[in-house]
């Protein structure tokens, strides 16, 4: 079997099973039982130590029947397109997770879709939290361009969860504002955890909430509050088709609360359920 190898050094999350399921567990027992069951989430993708909790938060609301979890990254430019790994199954530390093959296959009859050949952190910094919480679960990897095309891309996947008759859950993978000379975007100055928080995040967080998913593109681009928002409205664009109004907005918080800088990202955590 192809076999998508893990592409990330340890600093974003354990390399050996002992630790992960450690890490796992730690965050598990700081966290709220969880009180939903459902159908697409958004979380965050940074190092476990910045985003780890968050994103474990929104994934353990998910349907835990859930027969497969796509993952849609980002990182792209509006001309990107949909990637997919192509690989049978996926490397974690857990253990391998199977690929869902028969729905990227009908995926790619419905849509273009291209061939993900480099590794990247906005889906393989999930993928021991799938393993472990939905250990019998498939899974598939993809990347969205932030245009509207992502917007199909979940409309799709509503269609083809029905069409064979999976259980299908979508998780669209996006930090939120990186602000600072690191990611050379600082216009506030003093303020700038503050207007981070309280108003550039909290804009696009309230354009994904209500599922206006053009307009949290355009805000993404346009305020910088998104590096992956085509995963993320992909992931809104699945819950509206099954009849979501709204999301819920579980957490959120910055890198800043773990190490306070100049430079810092916004992290949020929504889930979408009936």
């Amino acid at each position: 079997m192809a076999l998508r190898k893990r592409g990330l050094p340890q600093g974003w999350y354990p390399l050996t099973e002992l630790k992960t399921r450690e890490q796992i567990e730690k965050y598990l027992r700081n966290l709220a039982k969880p009180g939903h069951q459902a159908l697409a989430g958004i979380l965050p993708h940074a190092g476990w130590e910045f985003s780890g909790r968050i994103a474990l938060e929104v994934l353990q609301n998910i349907y835990r029947k859930s027969e497969t979890l796509v993952v849609i990254g980002g990182h792209l430019p509006a001309g990107g397109g949909i990637l997919a790994a192509l690989e049978e199954g996926y490397e974690t530390p857990l253990g391998n997770i199977d690929a869902d093959m028969e729905l990227l296959k009908a995926l790619k009859e419905l849509i273009p879709v291209h061939a993900d050949r480099f590794p990247d952190n906005t889906v393989e910094v999930q993928l021991p939290f799938i393993k472990y919480l939905f250990p019998r679960a498939k899974a598939l990897a993809l990347r969205a361009a932030p245009v509207a095309e992502a917007i199909q891309l979940g409309e799709i996947l509503a269609g083809l969860s029905y069409q064979l008759k999976r259980k299908i859950a979508v998780i669209g993978s996006t930090d939120l504002t990186h602000y600072g000379s690191n990611y050379g975007f600082a216009p506030q100055g003093r303020t700038a955890v503050h207007w981070v928080r309280e108003v550039n995040d909290k804009r696009i967080i309230e354009s994904l909430l209500t599922l206006n998913h053009t307009e949290a593109i355009n805000r993404a681009l346009a305020e910088k509050s998104a590096c992956s928002v085509g995963g993320a409205v992909a992931a809104a664009a699945f819950a509206g088709k099954n009849g979501v109004k709204r999301g819920i907005l579980l957490d959120y918080s910055t890198s800043y609360d773990v190490l306070a800088g100049e430079s810092f990202v916004g992290y949020g955590g929504i889930i979408y359920a009936k």
